[in-house]
């Protein structure tokens, strides 16, 4: 009789391995749920070194490169659907293998199938990519291949995916209108302060006698240091530092932790943010959930995607807490993270056993309120880039044309 490794959780959340004789995935997971246990993790003993030596470590090559989220989600939706069919996994594989172009996603699809024809399941030979396939879909994967409903465990995937990577580029879009015009404008400014505004500064003070108004001064100071200081330098090399800094900041979790914090207290910026963080940890979590994957690593799962360290930290505590015999809920509420709404209908959800839907609910609100928030943030940014670019260039104007009006002055006189 075939011999299963599994994982599970005790009634007090204690991780337990160990293994157990079934003739099947199903009968070995009913046999480990009469024990007392919730299996986190079912697989036959040996798979994963089975398919590993069936792989060649040659044909591995390239299998570590990224691939778009798009080409994920048309490949969880096609699977689905050969699923759905009837086809078996290995051949279902062989067909999207088939009709991908040429490239890396092709070359790793086939490594999924050869290791899967090797004795693997379909989550850890996914698991085996996880540049390609992050833990969200390898845990959803999993529970979908425990309960038998792998179809519609990869079609809540990709409705997942096509969610998310919405919400991203709206949010990208929104961004791209005032970065295309201050990086237009700041690069006309430059070119005038380099090129055009020390012209003006030896005929200017040919033409006047003694000093020159502060405001004609101040700007030609500034362009003589920008023109001639290596200015220009400072001025655009100062934002791609400042990104790379944050990058090499990010590395570290307390870096994380301190980035995302200032941003989270940034106005509006910091709304808009929480805002995001809230939709995507709520979708996350209520899709995994939904999917049938315990709780405990539900939230681990989503803790490690959420993208921000605060609410990263919050899941945690609320992960452990759970352990204890705490409600959801509870720490939820305690942490002061969330709004209060997002914390009371996750107890209605703990209430009524629909806890998933709940949280999806969350998103849904969430991310109607992203939208509204965004368009206000675009209304905002308009009239306050038209004022400040204004500003510099009323500043500009004074500066050339005051000495003028004190030359036509003197003339008069």
């Amino acid at each position: 009789m075939p011999i299963f490794k599994y994982e599970a959780l005790d009634s007090q959340g204690v991780a337990i391995k160990d293994e157990v004789e079934a003739l099947s995935q199903k009968e070995a997971v009913s046999k480990i749920r009469n024990m007392g246990y919730f299996p986190t993790k079912v697989a036959t003993a040996g798979a994963v070194k089975k398919a590993a030596a069936t792989a060649r470590p040659q044909r591995r090559r390239g299998a570590r490169a990224g691939v778009k989220v798009k080409f994920i989600t048309q490949f969880a939706r096609q699977l689905s659907t050969l699923q759905d069919a009837g086809l078996p996994i290995l051949r279902s594989l062989r067909i999207l293998e088939e009709q991908q172009k040429a490239g890396s996603f092709k070359k790793i699809i086939g490594y999924v199938a050869d290791d899967i024809e090797g004795g693997a399941t379909l989550s850890e030979a996914l698991s085996r990519y996880p540049r390609c396939f992050d833990r969200l879909l390898v845990g959803m994967v999993a529970a979908g291949e425990t309960g038998g409903v792998l179809d519609l465990i990869l079609a809540r995937v990709a409705d997942f995916m096509e969610k998310a990577q919405k919400l991203k580029s709206r949010v990208k879009g929104a961004m791209v209108y005032p970065i295309v015009v201050l990086v237009a404008a700041f690069t006309i400014l430059l070119g005038l302060m380099t090129f055009v505004i020390p012209q003006f500064e030896g005929v200017l003070k040919e033409m006047i006698e003694g000093e020159l108004n502060p405001v004609t001064q101040t700007v030609l100071n500034i362009s003589s240091w920008i023109a001639y200081d290596f200015g220009w330098l400072i001025l655009i090399g100062v934002p791609f530092a400042f990104v790379m800094l944050t990058r090499i900041v990010r590395q570290v979790r307390v870096g994380r932790l301190i980035l995302d914090t200032v941003r989270l207290h940034v106005p509006v910026i910091g709304q808009l943010s929480r805002k995001v963080a809230v939709t995507r940890w709520t979708r996350t979590l209520g899709t995994l959930i939904g999917a049938g994957v315990p709780i405990l690593d539900a939230i681990n799962v989503t803790g490690e995607t959420v993208g921000n360290e605060i609410f990263s930290n919050m899941l945690n505590k609320v992960n452990n807490s759970i352990r204890q015999g705490d409600t959801f809920a509870g720490p939820l509420r305690q942490s002061k993270t969330v709004d209060l709404i997002v914390s009371n209908m996750v107890a209605v959800g703990e209430e009524t056993g629909d806890l998933d839907k709940m949280l999806l609910k969350v998103a849904d609100n969430y991310d109607e309120q992203v939208d509204v928030l965004v368009a206000s943030l675009m209304s905002l940014l308009e009239p306050i880039m038209i004022i400040m670019l204004g500003g510099i260039v009323m500043v500009i104007v004074m500066a050339i044309f005051l000495p003028m009006i004190q030359i036509i002055s003197g003339l008069s006189v």
